[in-house]
């Protein structure tokens, strides 16, 4: 070997020759078979058990003491070691220096460009090969047809098989099995079929990369009709057969397909392949039958880690994430180590149940396998973190991460939304815009109902344009979400336009609508939407009835109501939820129906929860009733001790009834409980600013003002009929009463929006409690005496005050 040869060699290692034999005599001694066509020196054995890269620098400085680097046969050997062990540049350091090279080394170094390097590097060294005159054999081709069908570079495919036919190998079937594959997986399904329809012979390998083509593409029928050509043609499919064509089953759903595929597999003896096993459970639980993937899952008799993930996902997206952790700790427990995937289905399944706990135990379970962090499961730490309530701990990981993607984004937009923190969500939405990210469909999901809770119109435009702008307005998710959110912004109209342009119609776009109309008090609209969606092709779910019944519980539409609940499980098969059972009380009991809605309760086949009762004491709150709003509160209160709201309605009960006793020992337990009543707050958006009022605050810069005009205001009004409702407020004298009403949040904004906006605009209030009986009262005689349209959203619904009316007609 030439001393340029040894130099550039001697980089590699440190290491004596002696100790490196010394390391690996006991490895040797296990080794019963050396392959003749390497010399039974020392150096050459030790090639032959070389495991690693670093075992193998280790080991060059012998085979350079011993000369053995010229000889053909150990240069071509390093080369593929060092090739094997992804270290192109090594292997270029023994391939350069090399003077009379020979053809095999040529093919070593090509295969490894193509396994390890990028498709341009690896075609170059192929056309340097032919300018060094070495005769291409047809595995040349191969590599580089498998790389282009895996990065989906079919130009370059093209190329390749060009070359391929030139160089003589069209009727190969090796290399005509690699020319399907590439077309296949580059999605041209119907040229892969051309290429395999013309080979003149096709082995099983043949078979099963077509049939695999067939179905990674979406076609899972003909993918099957295939395998029923195969076998008429004399072929039996194997294990990789059916392993290839059940993921493509379970993308389309098709159960029918994946039970024949099952029979299939289970009369050939196949059933019995972990491999095989794995991918029914999958394709079991992406058809909707979670359960048959369970009894195949548990039917196994060896799994491995892949097995498990595919259990753990199926719970996950089958929405069972309980199951789910349960299974993930089972596989713990069996000491199988999980992988990134495992990792994270496991914080998907946290963050749906909202269990910080188990989702920190998940997170630390990942630092210590060392599993690495790259951004899908930085992504997914985000959203449990999100989900369990701690979005300042999402936003610390989010604000770490290198590299964030569109994903990373929309993750942190999504969890300060969900947790309440509109003004952050927006926040990280314009950041993201300004780093020249384009929102997808996802991120304008999440950021619109953001801005529906803002409920401010002119924020709602300019969403809506930017989607008409990023070209969304196709997208049924998108618009259904800007449905929504003009419904909930009280341009109910608007919303309704929106609806009626659309093309496809996702059953939340009905619920919405339905919803938008009933918390408007358009309850007959609600029903009519309704009654239309029942005619067409969208099946009506458990949320379509629970936003009906609503709609007509703020109506009183009683009858209608009763009905839907009825054939919500007689003519659907719905099993009604405490949702429903809660709607139904809240209907009963609004139109004062107050007995029938108690003897309700007393009947559900499930136990009543807060939602339930919640309603029915808010009903005997509006009607008076103390009997029944004794027995709904002692229930809530063994439910919920904690919420101060049950007291304070109760103490509103008893307040109107002139039991001063009873209301004194409500007032007593909420002291000594340290319960308080939520305050009042009302907020107003004018020119860009929101404006906060809470009841008697003087907080505000424009106080003084506001409460002199709003003196002048109730004079107004009650010159025009409107009379101060005092019941609700005593131990005190009248005209504090008076006082006391009068510096309501909600009065506040209104005077304050009318002190400051342009005549015969709209004000738009905002409120975080049910609207009081004295401001509903009150609101519908300012509208009357200033010529002004008032919206104002509630805790529960819209009411728009117009000429001394308000559209819930007073009935809310």
């Amino acid at each position: 070997m030439s001393s340029h040869s040894q130099c550039q060699l001697s980089v590699f290692t440190n290491s004596t020759p002696t100790q490196t034999l010394h390391e690996h005599k006991h490895t040797l001694s296990q080794r019963a078979y050396i392959p003749s066509r390497i010399y039974r020196h020392p150096s050459a054995l030790l090639l032959e058990v070389c495991t690693s890269l670093k075992e193998l620098r280790r080991i060059l400085p012998l085979i350079i003491k011993s000369g053995l680097c010229d000889q053909h046969l150990f240069q071509t050997k390093l080369v593929s070691l060092f090739c094997k062990y992804n270290s192109l540049s090594d292997a270029a350091r023994v391939f350069e220096p090399i003077p009379d090279k020979l053809d095999a080394l040529y093919h070593t170094m090509l295969k490894g460009y193509a396994k390890f390097a990028s498709l341009d590097d690896a075609v170059s060294f192929l056309i340097r090969m032919r300018y060094d005159d070495v005769a291409p054999v047809v595995y040349n081709y191969t590599y580089l047809l498998k790389v282009c069908g895996d990065v989906g570079e079919i130009r370059r495919g093209k190329e390749i098989h060009g070359q391929l036919i030139v160089n003589g190998f069209s009727l190969d079937l090796f290399a005509m099995t690699g020319v399907v594959n590439m077309y296949a997986k580059c999605g041209q399904i119907e040229e892969a079929y051309k290429m395999f329809d013309r080979m003149p012979e096709r082995d099983l390998v043949s078979w099963n990369t077509i049939v695999a083509g067939f179905a990674q593409n979406g076609f899972a029928e003909l993918a099957l009709d295939l395998v029923t050509r195969m076998h008429e043609e004399g072929r039996r499919g194997d294990f990789i057969t059916i392993v290839s064509i059940l993921p493509a089953v379970a993308n389309v759903g098709s159960l029918r397909i994946g039970k024949a595929v099952h029979g299939y597999a289970m009369r050939a003896g196949f059933d019995s392949i972990v491999n095989v096993s794995t991918a029914l459970v999958d394709m079991y639980a992406k058809c909707g039958r979670v359960e048959t993937a369970r009894l195949v899952f548990d039917g196994m008799k060896s799994r491995n880690v892949v097995s498990w993930n595919s259990m753990i996902a199926a719970y996950v997206e089958g929405g069972n994430p309980e199951e789910a952790m349960r299974i993930f700790q089972k596989m713990l427990d069996q000491g199988v180590e999980p992988t990134n995937v495992t990792i994270m289905e496991a914080l998907h399944a946290c963050a749906d149940l909202g269990d910080l706990e188990r989702g920190i135990f998940v997170h630390k379970l990942l630092d210590q396998l060392k599993l690495g962090t790259d951004v899908s499961m930085t992504n997914s730490l985000i959203s449990m973190y999100s989900k369990c309530k701690k979005v300042d701990r999402a936003a610390d990981i989010f604000s770490k991460l290198q590299g964030k993607t569109l994903v990373s984004w929309n993750a942190m937009i999504l969890g300060y939304a969900q947790n309440g923190r509109v003004n952050e969500a927006l926040n990280y939405f314009c950041k993201m815009r300004s780093k020249n990210i384009k929102p997808d469909s996802f991120t304008m999901v999440s950021v619109i109902p953001a801005l529906a809770e803002l409920s401010v119109i002119r924020y709602a435009k300019w969403i809506h344009a930017l989607v008409i702008r990023s070209c969304f307005e196709k997208n049924v998710f998108v618009m259904t979400a800007l449905i929504d959110m003009y419904a909930k912004c009280g341009a109910v109209g608007t919303a309704r336009a929106l609806f009626d342009m659309m093309n496809e119609r996702h059953v939340t776009t009905w619920n919405v609508m339905i919803d938008g109309y009933g918390t408007h008090g358009l309850g007959k609209a609600a029903v009519e939407l309704f009654n239309k969606m029942l005619e067409g092709p969208t099946k009506p779910n458990d949320i379509t009835f629970l936003c009906a019944i609503s709609a007509c519980s703020h109506s009183g539409l009683v009858e209608e109501g009763i009905h839907y609940f009825t054939s919500l499980k007689k003519d659907y098969g719905i099993e009604p939820v405490m949702d429903h059972y809660g709607a139904m009380v809240d209907l009963l009991g609004r139109a004062g129906r107050l007995n029938e809605a108690w003897d309700f309760i007393q009947k559900m086949p499930i136990e009543p929860g807060i939602t339930v009762f919640g309603a029915m004491l808010g009903a005997c709150k509006i009607h008076k009733n103390v009997e029944l709003g004794e027995k709904a509160a002692n229930r809530l209160f063994e439910l919920d001790p904690d919420e101060g709201g049950y007291h304070v309605l109760l103490a509103n009960i008893y307040a109107a009834a002139s039991m001063w006793d009873k209301l004194a020992k409500v007032r007593t337990i909420m002291e000594k409980k340290g319960l308080q009543k939520t305050p009042g707050c009302s907020l107003v958006e004018l020119k860009n600013e929101v404006h906060s009022f809470y009841s008697g605050s003087t907080k505000h810069p424009q106080s003084k003002r506001i409460y002199t005009f709003l003196e002048t205001l109730i004079d107004e009004i009650k010159a025009a009929g409107y009379v101060p409702d005092t019941n609700s407020i005593h131990d005190v004298e009248d005209y504090v009463q008076e006082n006391l009403l009068s510096s309501h949040s909600e009065k506040l904004a209104i005077a304050f929006g009318l002190l400051n906006s342009s005549p015969g605009s709209t004000i738009h209030i905002r409120k975080n409690l049910r609207v009081c009986g004295d401001c509903h009262n009150a609101t519908k005689y300012i509208s009357l005496v200033t010529g002004r349209e008032i919206i104002v959203r509630d805790m529960h619904r819209f009411h728009c005050f117009k000429n001394g009316v308000c559209s819930c007609g007073d009935y809310w």
